[in-house]
């Protein structure tokens, strides 16, 4: 057991069944009384992100939490499956749980997996991901006092904001925490 207190971003917890990742966190000490922790939190189960708030001195289950590396090899109907490189089972995790981080996985990739005792929960993304250009808009020059950016479509299908010198076919590095363009790989 952990005190409210404790909760940081990214700790996992767990609280009436269910399991959370801290997104958010917030210490409020208001003149008279405890202090009020409020955290955003993300259910690892269904992908739904709420608000909690808490008195301080209030005690929550912390969790052990498991990860290996993994390949991720294909999407089957609302299912991303990926394969264990050194026991070769092959762990699948619902697409809702993925969210937007589904845009950057490509087949053969490396990512990280996290489980909870034998349940996969989550997924760990590279910080950058190499991406092909498939679609394309026209980027209209102006008179602007910035640079032109053009929108594209990658070959997951993610769409990225990118300057007007991107074209189909080019390779760009996308971030994968902020989806920003990067550079041209």
């Amino acid at each position: 057991m952990i005190e409210v207190n404790e909760l940081r971003k990214g700790t996992t917890f767990e609280m009436d069944g269910s399991l959370y990742k801290v997104l958010d966190y917030a210490h409020n000490k208001t003149g008279r009384g405890n202090a009020n922790i409020r955290v955003k939190v993300r259910d690892l189960r269904t992908g739904s992100n709420t608000e909690k708030t808490f008195n301080s001195g209030v005690r929550v289950q912390d969790v052990r939490l498991e990860f290996q590396n993994v390949q991720y090899l294909y999407k089957d109907d609302e299912q991303y499956v990926f394969m264990n490189q050194e026991t070769f089972e092959q762990p699948s995790l619902p697409a809702k749980l993925l969210g937007d981080s589904a845009g950057y996985l490509k087949a053969g990739m490396e990512v990280k997996l996290t489980f909870y005792d034998t349940e996969p929960i989550e997924v760990e993304l590279p910080t950058s991901v190499d991406l092909e250009v498939v679609g394309s808009e026209i980027a209209v020059r102006g008179d602007t006092a910035t640079g032109v950016n053009k929108l594209v479509t990658t070959e997951t299908g993610l769409k990225v904001q990118v300057p007007a010198f991107v074209n189909q076919g080019d390779v760009i590095k996308v971030d994968t925490r902020t989806g920003e363009y990067i550079t041209r790989a």
